[in-house]
């Protein structure tokens, strides 16, 4: 796999920096600390930690899978860092919202629950517009900025990507829990094609939980984040498969484009969900890119 950026490079030489570091100093794995649930306003949910670094580091999954789709990257993360997971509202564990909520309340209570007063955001897809949203609403809390195929409020959608999204989900109108799966599978922008090991995956976390694609949202509506971009002034990294959707990849040109201290990172032979197909190199660049830019506290 390729990358195209000049901050890639520097992310690479502080990878191989950790990577000399681990080959003469084994880390063992942390151990998990079994999931909890956290009652937030109107509704709970699960979350799981792991590790004792200095360094917190959150993962907001995307909107198609639950909290399960980072267990490949999950172990070096615990390694690293004290790390973060956990369900939104109907998926995975955590019970479908029956009333409006806040998505960025719901995060924002799950760190004060931890004690958590500074972290590292992770955002893929949907996550990564959860996360540009917290990042605006909680600029204290908020160190460094890593959004994974990430949208972002208030950029319209081609009609292309809308036809699209009504193709996956039309199964669905149907109950067709196992129509709606295959659809996915067969996406060419969800998962490159030829990704068959990392689509079977996909494939078997949604017919874990199901929830995943069937739950009611209910997620309240907020002030759109493209037009205050500029107000997110911690580093930020745009990683972003080559093959995933046009949309997508103009989203992360305005976010790029907005935000001061954003670098892209274009992942050649990946789609949308990359940590599913490249585990070791997502997280080899996510952690070289925390790890340069840790500092105590996020300037503002």
């Amino acid at each position: 796999m390729k990358l195209k950026s000049s901050l890639a490079i520097t992310i690479l030489l502080s990878c191989l920096i950790v990577a000399s570091a681990s080959a003469q100093t084994p880390t063992p794995l942390p151990a998990s600390i079994p999931g909890s649930f956290l009652d937030v306003e109107n509704g709970k949910i699960y979350y799981e930690e792991c590790g004792s670094g200095s360094q917190t580091v959150v993962l907001v999954h995307d909107g198609v899978l639950d909290s399960a789709v980072w267990r490949d990257v999950w172990p070096e993360f615990c390694r690293r860092f004290h790390t973060i997971r956990y369900d939104r509202r109907g998926y995975g564990r955590s019970p479908a919202a029956t009333e409006g909520h806040s998505a960025t309340d719901d995060l924002a209570a799950l760190l004060r629950h931890l004690k958590v007063s500074h972290a590292a955001i992770v955002g893929s897809s949907h996550g990564g517009e959860i996360s540009i949203n917290f990042a605006l609403d909680h600029p204290e809390t908020v160190q460094q900025l890593v959004l994974v195929g990430a949208v972002v409020g208030g950029m319209p959608y081609s009609q292309h990507f809308l036809d699209r999204g009504s193709v996956l989900g039309k199964p669905l109108e149907k109950g067709d829990v196992q129509g709606a799966i295959a659809a996915a599978v067969k996406d060419k922008y969800l998962i490159a094609p030829g990704h068959d090991a990392a689509k079977k995956r996909m494939a078997d976390l949604l017919a874990a939980s199901p929830q995943d694609l069937t739950h009611a949202d209910f997620e309240l509506p907020v002030k759109p984040a493209l037009p205050r971009l500029q107000e997110i002034r911690v580093p930020t990294l745009l990683l972003v498969g080559d093959a995933d959707i046009p949309d997508v990849h103009a989203h992360a040109g305005a976010i790029e484009a907005g935000v001061p201290r954003s670098r892209r990172i274009v992942l050649n032979n990946a789609g949308h969900l990359l940590y599913l197909e490249w585990p070791d190199e997502f997280s080899k660049i996510v952690i070289g890119f925390i790890q340069a830019n840790n500092s105590p506290v996020a300037p503002h």
